[in-house]
């Protein structure tokens, strides 16, 4: 390959970036309008904007993703995490160009991408399994039969997806239909199908993975594990290479379930095999991710391997440089810096970045996609950087930990800094008396955080800074507001102009708790509604976020289904 085509955003395109620039190929970056001065847009040699703001109309585009491969001379497609990284039609879509496909073959992404597939592989090779559903499920009755006869709580999951979206547990019979139908929203709005089977959920489980590699010579090598069990909303916060607090028994099945699934399933490339583990020490198996995974710089700093550069190599038909499962130097932590207020149940917080001074030193590494003066759109994922830190033990690794995240500052949005700086001092995530962090253990065990304050919006300027494509390179230019605000109302305004106002301080009004797409109305107009009854549901980088009435009363519904909100947007009224 000479020249790379990136079909991501963020910090994973700019990982992207750099892995080219090591190995010497060229890299090609897209981007939905907002993007447009990002940083992946920036630092790539060419970059060719998408003509859309939403997912669909962007980076979920491959008409759009293939053209831009075939403009751009680009000879070769990395799809990066989430998206269409585990889209068999796309993978396909790049093959019939004649580009090469970074990543496993179509086949072995359509058997292992979906989940009631990957179960069968994974039985067929005796990988251990808790109970499930035969295939994808069609009606919220079909989950209250599975939870009759095979008990609660139970997993509503994404057939074809993955990173916790369209991921919902019923703990309550009565709570199953409405969670069925935001799983179903939830995997189509972030993968394009809704498709969603069953599992039995394992009560505070451990959540552990195997990073796999293979090449096109028969090598298949499991790398070592992960420990990914710090989730909120289903979706990791904190992972750590090696998986502590594992005996060497338990270790043994998880690398060797791993090798097996992937060798019959004939794969290529990165991926990675999941598991939970239970507090009775049960492993079952839970699904594998056909792409990079968000965590994979904690394996490669206690390997010392490079795996974006290997997914090049094996994509251009090199192979393996190695064939045994090297042993760990060490000990690595990533923290996922998140546009999310952790004191506000995690609700994301697009905006302006007004600073992002990143910690350094020993140990310290950064995957960023911002720098001061980014903006974090609400239409993707709330993800802005990656700290990874990295020593001899896990001691030393929690000690630089505490120094690096003391550092790190962000201002203009609230991000999930404090809960790290929290989470880490807990006697639980130590493992003072054993490691008793679990997947729920954020809902159940971890005392709430304070909100964290709430950001000015900033002064708009006389001047507005924006970019120009002319041939795949960005040139910036200045232009004035007043000749701006000549096309329209809004037009030049910082962070865009949805088209309703922010709430009138009144205690009938129902505001909007985040800034984001209004999805779903759960009661009707006129409806006479609870206090604490489900009334709409919103949707922002890809998940979704329910309102609750705050009082009983007459529901007045004044914002339409579909409309995008800033927070605090009046959106109706309970009389």
């Amino acid at each position: 390959m000479k020249k790379v085509l990136i079909a991501n955003r963020g910090e994973i395109a700019v990982r992207i970036i750099r892995a080219c620039r090591d190995y010497g190929v060229g890299s090609v970056a897209v981007y939905a309008d907002c993007d447009i001065d990002a940083l992946h847009v920036r630092l790539a040699d060419e970059a060719y904007g998408l003509d859309g703001d939403r997912p669909a109309d962007s980076y979920l585009d491959i008409d759009k993703l293939i053209a831009i491969a075939e403009r751009s001379g680009a000879d070769a497609v990395h799809p990066g995490y989430g998206f269409l990284s585990e889209r068999a039609e796309f993978a396909r879509a790049v093959q019939q160009a004649g580009l090469i496909w970074i990543g496993p073959d179509p086949a072995v992404i359509e058997a292992l991408g979906d989940k009631v597939e990957a179960r069968r592989i994974a039985t067929s090779v005796g990988a251990p399994l808790v109970a499930g559903s035969d295939g994808p499920v069609e009606t919220a009755a079909e989950v209250i039969a599975f939870a009759d006869a095979h008990g609660l709580p139970v997993a509503i999951k994404a057939a074809h997806g993955g990173g916790g979206r369209g991921l919902k547990v019923a703990w309550k019979r009565e709570e199953i239909a409405d969670l069925y139908d935001s799983a179903v929203r939830e995997a189509t709005a972030a993968f394009g199908r809704g498709e969603c089977f069953l599992e039995r959920f394992l009560d505070r489980p451990r959540h552990i993975e195997a990073q796999v590699l293979a090449d096109r010579h028969g090598h298949v090598v499991v790398l070592g594990t992960r420990d990914c069990s710090l989730q909120r909303r289903n979706q990791k916060l904190v992972e750590e290479a090696p998986a502590p607090f594992l005996s060497e028994a338990q270790r043994a099945e998880i690398h060797q379930s791993a090798a097996k699934i992937c060798k019959a399933a004939g794969y290529t490339g990165a991926g990675t095999v999941e598991f939970l583990l239970g507090v009775d020490g049960t492993i079952s198996f839970l699904e594998v991710n056909t792409r990079l995974q968000v965590e994979h710089p904690v394996t490669e700093e206690t390997t010392g391997i490079d795996l974006v550069v290997e997914q090049l190599r094996i994509a251009d038909g090199l192979p393996l440089a190695f064939t045994e499962t090297p042993e760990p130097r060490g000990h690595s932590i990533e923290f996922r810096i998140n546009a999310e207020d952790p004191g506000r149940g995690f609700l994301p917080t697009p905006g302006v970045i007004t600073l992002f001074d990143a910690p350094s030193g020993p140990g310290i590494r950064l995957d960023s996609g911002v720098v001061t003066g980014s903006t974090v759109p609400g239409t993707f994922d709330s993800l802005t950087s990656k700290l990874i830190v990295t020593g001899a033990t896990r001691e030393q690794a929690l000690a630089r930990a505490r120094r690096a995240l003391a550092e790190f500052r962000i201002e203009g949005i609230a991000t999930v800094l404090p809960f790290h700086r929290a989470a880490i001092d807990t006697a639980d995530f130590r493992g003072d008396d054993g490691f008793k962090v679990h997947t729920r253990w954020i809902e159940t065990d971890f005392a709430a955080l304070p909100a964290a304050p709430r950001p000015l919006p900033p002064v708009p300027a006389g001047l507005v800074r924006t970019q120009i494509e002319i041939d795949g390179r960005l040139h910036a230019v200045g232009l004035p507001m007043t000749l701006l605000a000549s096309f329209g109302p809004g037009i030049g305004a910082t962070g865009g102009s949805p088209a309703t106002a922010p709430a009138e301080t009144d205690l009938a009004t129902v505001a909007a708790p985040i800034s984001g797409t209004l999805q779903v109305w759960k009661a009707a107009d006129g409806a006479q509604v609870e206090e604490g009854e489900l009334i709409a549901v919103l949707e922002a980088m890809k998940m979704e976020t329910q309102v609750t009435a705050h009082r009983a009363g007459r529901l007045r519904i004044t914002v339409e289904q579909g409309t995008y909100l800033n927070a605090g947007t009046a959106i109706g009224s309970i009389d």
